[in-house]
């Protein structure tokens, strides 16, 4: 992915410094936050600075990565706090939009009044589902289990790429409710992938199990 690229050719002068893709993670995590809490302060300037903050967050996430990868330090705990705050900047991310944005104007597009600050929950909900249970499918399968489709150098999350455009032209109330359908659909389509590889994987853990058993008792 072009972004990936990008961000091994950024980290090359971090590889034989103390700089580790922990630090990096850290780095994503803060501007994620910050970003989630100025598009929570609604109004037109203050969203639009913090779409341009989850966009450079959702960049710096790729860096960590392509640390780890390029000086081999890597460890289990730093991919679990990469993953944990993948899912908590997406999380406050649409939590913060469903608070900046006004009741009356989710009304005007749906015709009933529902709280926007809810249907941001339930996207930032299903999205913290998805990251859970791609993790899971990961440790079951590897990273291929858990490859995005992709177009052009562009991954499916790579749509947030898009939200300064989205703020910028004010499209934030038809965003959050597309995310609202949209997400809880992805997860449901994941929960029935997860479904499919514990069953694909069962036989071979059952076996190693049994494995395990018969050198025991020897």
């Amino acid at each position: 992915m072009w972004d990936a690229r990008l961000a091994r050719r950024l980290i090359m002068p971090l590889v034989n410094t103390r700089v580790t893709p922990n630090h990096l993670t850290t780095v994503r995590l803060l501007i994620g936050v910050v970003g989630a809490l100025y598009l929570a302060r609604g109004g037109y300037g203050w969203v639009n600075l913090g779409a341009l903050l989850i966009v450079i967050s959702n960049f710096v996430d790729h860096t960590d990565g392509e640390l780890a990868r390029v000086s081999g330090k890597s460890s289990r705990i730093g991919h679990f706090y990469d993953l944990a705050s993948d899912a908590l900047v997406t999380v406050m991310l649409f939590a913060g939009l469903g608070y900046g944005v006004q009741a009356a104007s989710v009304h005007a597009w749906i015709g009933v009044h529902v709280s926007p600050l809810l249907l941001g929950c339930v996207a930032g909900i299903a999205v913290a589902l998805i990251f859970f249970l791609r993790m899971r499918i990961e440790e079951m399968e590897g990273k291929a289990g858990t490859k995005q489709a992709s177009l052009g150098g562009f991954e499916t999350e790579d749509v947030l790429y898009l939200l300064p455009l989205v703020t910028l032209f004010s499209g934030v109330t038809p965003f959050l409710i597309a995310a609202s359908i949209g997400a809880p659909l992805f997860a449901a389509w994941v929960v029935i992938d997860h479904r499919r590889v514990v069953r694909r994987s069962r036989p071979l853990r059952e076996a190693k199990q049994k494995a395990s058993q018969m050198w025991v008792s020897r």
